[in-house]
């Protein structure tokens, strides 16, 4: 009797691990079912056309034929001696820099008054500020090219009401014309950080408030010492959010209010002077590298901002 107990407690033992292992078994199929398909679209569409950028900028192809001429590194040696390259450099770091401080200010504004401030009718304000992202950057790019319009336009009529001649300038037409974009750009996404902003300030617990305003805190004080500071994942992402979208999604709204990039390419970024050299130049070789660039200039720059933002973490902690 004593040797068949334990022969009968080891069988209850294997049969209790098969059935764990067959549960387990069970539940990672369950998961795998969900994952799989949302991973076989990321390797077909994000993971396969990236390497296959980086492949195509290794050689010299039109893209209409069939051969492949390997040239190695000469699409990116053209690059350094492309003047418009630079100029598209230049406009998309103004862009994101323009960006980043227009929509941190005016979305911080926001939220603090949507939720420290106590302003009436928040949730319906907090609907007003997001539906332009829910509106086409097309819809977004025509709607202000009839605000820009140097005749008939919104702004210049509103200008001329405070000068004594009609103030006709061509807002989209002169070499400065990357900073008109930055209004339209600010306009048609900020609703998306003031949403982030606001679910940040809202997970601050309110006794940090009060216990700040019985020692007498400002309000200038308690932003700087308990709102920004327990914000500040939030404001990471949007930083980081504002920049990944500003260098490879910025030739939309470039394309649609500048056409191919203004008077002198004063608008042209690297997306749509990578459009421009595949599908009207025929130079997809080209094209891919400068894709490859951007890739590069992207990831410097996110890299960089963690960097610098993690140590203002620190300091703000």
């Amino acid at each position: 009797m004593k040797e068949r107990q334990p022969a009968a407690a080891a069988m209850n033992d294997r049969k209790t691990s098969v059935k764990t292992g067959t549960a387990k078994m069970k539940r990672n199929i369950f998961i795998l079912s969900f994952i799989l398909p949302t991973l076989l679209l990321y390797l077909v569409f994000t993971v396969y056309p990236l390497f296959k950028g980086i492949y195509l900028s290794l050689f010299d192809w039109s893209g209409g034929s069939e051969t492949y001429n390997f040239i190695g590194l000469g699409n990116f040696k053209d690059l350094l001696h492309d003047d418009i390259i630079l100029k598209t450099i230049r406009n998309d770091y103004i862009l994101v820099i323009g960006k980043v401080i227009g929509f941190m200010l005016l979305s911080m504004f926001l939220a603090l008054a949507l939720t420290r401030f106590n302003m009436k009718g928040s949730s319906f304000y907090r609907i007003i500020f997001f539906l332009p992202n829910v509106l086409s950057v097309v819809v977004v790019g025509v709607l202000w090219r009839y605000v820009y319009n140097p005749n008939l336009g919104f702004l210049n009529s509103f200008i001329s009401l405070f000068t004594e001649k009609k103030f006709d300038f061509a807002w989209l037409g002169d070499k400065w014309s990357i900073f008109a974009l930055l209004p339209p750009a600010i306009w048609a996404g900020v609703g998306f950080t003031i949403i982030l902003l606001v679910a940040g300030i809202l997970s601050i617990p309110s006794s940090l408030y009060e216990s700040a305003d019985i020692d007498g805190a400002s309000q200038w004080h308690q932003f700087w010492q308990i709102t920004l500071p327990l914000s500040w994942e939030q404001i990471q992402t949007s930083v980081l959010w504002i920049v990944m979208t500003t260098l490879n999604g910025s030739f939309v709204i470039v394309t649609i209010m500048t056409f191919e990039g203004g008077v002198d390419n004063a608008t042209q970024v690297m997306g749509s002077y990578l459009y421009l050299n595949a599908f009207k130049f025929g130079k997809f070789s080209y094209a891919s590298a400068i894709g490859v660039l951007i890739l590069v200039l992207s990831l410097i720059t996110t890299a960089t901002l963690q960097r610098l933002m993690k140590k203002e973490t620190i300091e703000l902690t």
